[in-house]
């Protein structure tokens, strides 16, 4: 599903202009993003979470150069869903 698709359901749903749905749902966004760059982590009741993870720094392997280079420490974000919607996507999604 795109983002396209998403502000069309939800304005078929709620019978609002798309426009007013896209703006909601960018700035939506704009604060999950605004929030995490910060290091504030957004956490969303029964949906999920949006983190700040840290990965450790490691050694990797450039193929083509056939050279080890070294990866500092660094940050990325990432999502964890609330058990809730885990289970519902266990159950509802049948495995391939």
């Amino acid at each position: 599903m795109t983002k396209a698709e998403i502000v069309s359901n939800i304005s078929e749903n709620l019978g609002l202009e798309k426009n007013d749905v896209q703006a909601t749902l960018e700035s939506f966004m704009n604060e999950v993003k605004n929030s995490l760059e910060s290091g504030e982590n957004v956490y969303l009741r029964g949906f999920g979470s949006f983190i700040v993870k840290e990965r450790a720094a490691k050694t990797g392997r450039n193929i083509s150069k056939n050279t080890a280079i070294r990866i500092p420490a660094h940050n990325i974000p990432a999502f964890k869903p609330a058990k809730v919607f885990l289970e519902g996507v266990k159950a509802n999604v049948p495995v391939k």
